[in-house]
């Protein structure tokens, strides 16, 4: 039977939370996107401005006043655009503690950077960065940097007819450029990570949903099945009751009958818990996957096509449980598992490398006190439904193999 690689399998539930972290790591990493590209125009900004200085033959000591000043107000721009991540919504418009630094700083490099340059958008810029990153409402701070946008566009055309001749060097045009459109830029970005937050937060209204409907399901079903066999119980030693001083014979009878249907209540329950936790195979090793690759383990999985008419009740415990062993005891650079279908039986496998020092022996060994536990209980698993286990360890890698007969042919 032929395989085909699979990448995670079918997405998994949202309640998952291993699904809650991969996808919480990959909010992470766009907020960081976002934060870098403000700072680091900022940052252009400022060298820039040195660099229109020391074309300009400015002194010395002019020149590096003006870029200490640039790299404090960089400094002091970090706090809000940091704060920014974790912003309330009704967080207050200007909190000291994050934003007055950037206010002042900005006004103090504002005048010295304007007044050495003798740019009006130069001694701007540093103020208006400042206001906008302030908490402003979304409809607000649109506005806001608009009215921004539509002054410094107004003191570069000022700059233009008073500083910014025809020798002027290209680094000034570029400064001015750069300076208009820093704002409008910063603020797409964090127009964005307003829009990735709200997206977020529906995924967890969502998941919270899903999870809220399922025990609803699942409390219902319950009701359904108690109150059925609880009602013909209830009925069945009535009748006992009534039957006992006339017929103890068939009132004996009736609660034989009420003690079977306690049994039937008792097997039903346990049909539904089973029912809930089942999970295919393909889900569990998509699963499994997604916790490798979280963990930082380059991992691929393979799963037969026939993967639904393998038996999930033995191998989805050795798949869960050969995950944990991975990440407790493996190297963590690569991992891969298999699911195959060969000759009446089916063999999970998963490899990986192994970690140096003492816990990588311990795995290796299936009786070592670290991870001969888990192994053991891997193979009691697979020995209880007709299996056994095979581990290998050999040029640097590490391999559990894990067999089973389909089900219906036991081996006993």
């Amino acid at each position: 039977m032929s395989s085909r690689p699979v990448d995670a399998g079918p997405a998994p539930t949202p309640v998952d939370a291993r699904s809650a972290l991969r996808l919480t790591r990959s909010v992470s990493a766009t907020w960081w996107y976002m934060a870098l590209g403000v700072v680091s125009f900022e940052l252009i900004a400022v060298l820039l401005t040195v660099v229109v200085l020391v074309e300009d033959e400015r002194d010395a000591l002019t020149t590096l006043a003006v870029a200490v000043g640039g790299l404090l107000w960089w400094l002091a721009t970090l706090l809000p655009v940091a704060a920014y991540r974790h912003r309330a919504e009704d967080a207050p418009l200007l909190v000291p503690r994050q934003h007055l630094p950037s206010l002042l700083v900005g006004v103090v490099y504002g005048l010295g950077a304007g007044y050495a340059t003798g740019m009006w958008v130069v001694l701007a810029l540093p103020v208006l960065q400042a206001v906008i990153l302030l908490n402003w409402p979304p409809g607000v701070r649109l506005r806001v940097v608009v009215a921004a946008t539509a002054l410094l566009v107004l003191l570069w055309v000022v700059d233009g007819n008073q500083s910014l001749g025809a020798d002027s060097a290209p680094s000034a045009f570029q400064l001015a450029f750069l300076s208009t459109i820093l704002p409008i830029t910063s603020v797409s970005s964090l127009w964005w990570w307003d829009v990735l937050v709200t997206l977020d937060k529906a995924r967890a209204s969502e998941a919270r949903l899903a999870a809220t409907q399922e025990r609803l399901r699942v409390a219902t079903d319950v009701h359904d099945l108690q109150g059925h066999h609880l009602q013909v119980i209830a009925l069945q030693l009535e009748l006992a009751e009534r039957l006992m001083p006339q017929d103890p014979a068939a009132g004996m009878e009736q609660l034989r009958a009420a003690r079977a249907s306690v049994g039937d209540a008792r097997q039903g329950t346990r049909d539904l818990a089973t029912r809930f936790r089942s999970v295919p195979l393909r889900d569990e090793i998509a699963n499994a996957v997604d916790l490798l690759r979280a963990a930082g383990t380059v991992t691929e999985a393979t799963v037969d096509p026939d993967s639904p008419q393998a038996p999930a009740s033995a191998l989805g415990p050795v798949i869960r449980e050969t995950t944990t062993n991975v990440l407790r005891h493996g190297g963590g650079r690569w991992a891969r598992l298999d699911l195959s279908r060969s000759n009446g039986s089916w063999l999970y496998e998963i490899a990986n490398d192994v970690a140096d020092g003492s816990d990588a022996v311990a795995v290796a060994d299936p009786a070592g006190a670290s991870g001969g536990a888990g192994l053991e209980g891997i193979a009691r698993r697979a020995a209880e439904v007709g299996g056994h286990l095979d581990v290998r360890r050999e040029h640097g890698s590490f391999t559990v193999t894990v067999t089973v007969p389909s089900e219906g042919e036991n081996a006993g």
